[in-house]
């Protein structure tokens, strides 16, 4: 009888295995899609993602007093802020300083207190020599090995280092600061360097830019409208500067412009001028370097977007009675503008960033952030700085892209 019953059950109408076999495919080729994706995907989040999170983490950062006095942390979190800490505090701070010596914590607090002023390493230093291994009035104890002890700021500047998370360097880097009551100022004028250096940064790069931009376009140009033949040759010498290292380029630039180099030389050959003009180690052989080794990143862009071109255009204008010039701003130059805006974001953006070639050619009023972000990685290592200034060129590289972005889609609009 189940027999009979299987065999009288009714099958599935051909529809309805078709919507299966659709759906299952329809699975399979996304499975397919998103692995294909997923290597891609990966290597942005771990080349690109982790590390600016990672950046953007380190400029807030400020866990290095918590992670090696959390009890004196805890105390002073609780304080008012008035006369001195409670002597269970100073008491927890006595027996973490001592326990700091293992493990490099001592190092780690004295370089982060440092930041707020240079004599707590020193003064920690001596504490650490002086301190006994018990006492029934840490207050009088600890004023006794120093006198700084007992004053309410050097509290105030321990308690003000000990929150996990600071805009202490944020605000460093654009030569601002808390007051004593939390308020945002601006630092003492003779210590402003950041928002100088910053706006020399943004100056140099634009300067780079447009000068790369004028030479870059009629190169360009050119390439596109010449013979293959031609072109393909004089293309060889646009990328000849890939071939060669970045380091030799500029070390050559600074043989060639210094006060004996050959650009010197031929100047006074040929009686243009009597005394050697100073070229290099200064804003001019900056500009020289970095136009040279950013040139092909503008070429590059504007000639693949003037090869597309077709120069039936132009000459259907100059036909109908426009001059040629007006043909070329008029009907050639809106279509290179996709062209235009790759090569002056793709130059602008690697000419923020660059640090060889100012640090080698200029002078020292001519070093730009990365300078500086090398400088607190590798000399001070204070991360925290390194992270902050970079993090302010990140966001103001990116408001400007946005800007630039927005004006070029509006012309593109209007001229539409």
């Amino acid at each position: 009888m189940s027999t009979n019953a299987v065999a009288a059950r009714p099958e599935a109408p051909p529809e309805a295995n078709l919507k299966k076999q659709l759906k299952r495919a329809d699975r399979l080729r996304k499975f397919k899609a998103i692995g294909l994706v997923a290597p891609l995907a990966l290597f942005l989040i771990v080349v690109f993602v982790l590390p600016i999170g990672s950046m953007l983490w380190r400029s807030v950062d400020n866990t290095e007093l918590e992670s090696v006095m959390p009890r004196t942390v805890a105390g002073l979190q609780q304080w008012d802020g008035s006369g001195l800490p409670e002597e269970a505090t100073l008491a927890a701070f006595a027996a973490e300083l001592r326990d700091s010596r293992r493990g490099g914590g001592l190092g780690k607090v004295g370089r982060r207190l440092n930041y707020e002023d240079n004599q707590y390493r020193g003064l920690l230093m001596r504490t650490l020599r002086g301190l006994p291994a018990s006492s029934e009035n840490w207050t009088q104890t600890l004023v006794e090995i120093d006198p700084a002890w007992g004053e309410t700021t050097t509290w105030r500047e321990i308690q003000r280092a000990s929150p996990p998370v600071t805009d202490r360097y944020v605000l460093a880097s654009l030569d601002l600061e808390r007051g004593a009551n939390g308020e945002i100022q601006r630092i003492d004028a003779q210590d402003r360097i950041y928002q100088s250096v910053f706006q020399r940064t943004m100056v140099i790069a634009g300067g780079v830019t447009l000068i790369c931009l004028a030479l870059g376009f009629p190169l360009a140009y050119l390439l596109a409208t010449l013979p293959p033949k031609t072109s393909n040759m004089l293309m060889i010498l646009v990328l000849l500067p890939f071939w060669t290292s970045l380091l030799v380029r500029t070390a050559a630039w600074i043989i060639l412009l210094q006060s004996n180099g050959l650009v010197n030389q031929s100047l006074i050959a040929s009686g243009i001028i009597d005394t050697p003009l100073q070229l290099v180690f200064n804003r001019i052989g900056v500009f020289f370097a970095m136009v040279h080794i950013l040139l092909p990143f503008m070429i590059l862009p504007l000639y693949s977007v003037m090869k597309g071109i077709s120069p039936s255009y132009q000459r259907a204008a100059v036909s109908l009675g426009a001059h040629p010039f007006a043909a070329f701003w008029q009907v050639y130059a809106p279509q290179t503008i996709s062209g235009v805006a790759a090569g002056t974001i793709l130059v602008f953006i690697m000419a923020l960033g660059y640090y060889i070639t100012p640090a080698l050619v200029g002078g020292p009023a001519d070093q730009m952030v990365s300078y500086y972000v090398a400088y607190y990685t590798n000399t001070t290592n204070n991360w925290g700085m390194a992270a902050a200034l970079g993090s302010i060129l990140l966001a103001l590289t990116l408001l400007l892209y946005l800007v630039y972005h927005r004006l070029v889609n509006r012309k593109q609009l209007i001229r539409s």
